[in-house]
């Protein structure tokens, strides 16, 4: 696992945001932090957190992938005041909860063709959307972002399927082309707030605190 300060200013609050699969701190940067500190959690090869400095609140934010990644790591992750799951459940791959094993199936064979074509244009709603990530595109190689969907689905499949009740609200977009919106719904039942946007929803947002507030 990678990290990334988005903002480190010693304040009194901590953001810990667990990004998705293949992502890093790069498309996040025009977040605005506000009063919060952020660090960024992302590169899932292994499933290490580094050291987490002492904050008086803590708030989590995870996206995609990142919703199953917090909840393995909940133990050994500090006490939020908030919970917050965007876009993706802690069973990422299952036909009714998370993305159907067929596809998912088919990404993880084909996902080296996937990075280089059409996965990012899926990840969101518009094509303006697609050409402003564009100009601050991921910066890591196609093989680490190979590797990294073998590892994680390695360790989806050795998870049983039992939840414990932890996040306190998710995000689900109406148009998701990669986590089918209707499993996402079924998982979180009256937790979900429907929002307008693709799996990405991050451009209809101007900082974190407007995340959070949801």
């Amino acid at each position: 696992m990678q990290f990334h300060w988005l903002n480190k200013q010693n304040n009194d609050k901590l953001i810990i945001f667990f990004a998705g699969w293949s992502f890093d701190y790069k498309p996040f940067e025009f977040l605005n932090c506000g009063d919060f500190d952020v660090l960024m959690l992302y590169d899932y090869n292994d499933l290490h957190l580094p050291e987490i400095p002492h904050y008086k609140e803590y708030y989590l934010i995870a996206w995609s992938m990142g919703v199953f990644t917090a909840y393995q790591l909940r133990q050994s992750l500090p006490q939020f005041v908030k919970k917050l799951a965007v876009n993706g459940t802690p069973f990422p791959v299952d036909d009714e909860l998370g993305i159907p094993q067929k596809p998912f199936l088919l990404t993880l064979r084909h996902a080296k063709t996937g990075l280089e074509g059409k996965f990012y244009q899926n990840i969101f709603e518009k094509q303006e959307e697609f050409e402003k990530y564009q100009k601050t595109p991921v910066d890591r190689s196609i093989e680490n972002r190979e590797k990294e969907l073998k590892s994680l689905y390695a360790k989806i499949k050795e998870t049983d399927k039992v939840y414990e009740n932890y996040y306190d609200k998710a995000l689900v977009s109406i148009n998701d082309k990669i986590i089918p919106t209707k499993n996402q719904l079924k998982f979180w039942k009256d937790k979900a707030e429907i929002i307008d946007s693709g799996h990405f929803p991050y451009y209809n947002f101007t900082s974190w605190n407007e995340i959070l507030c949801r």
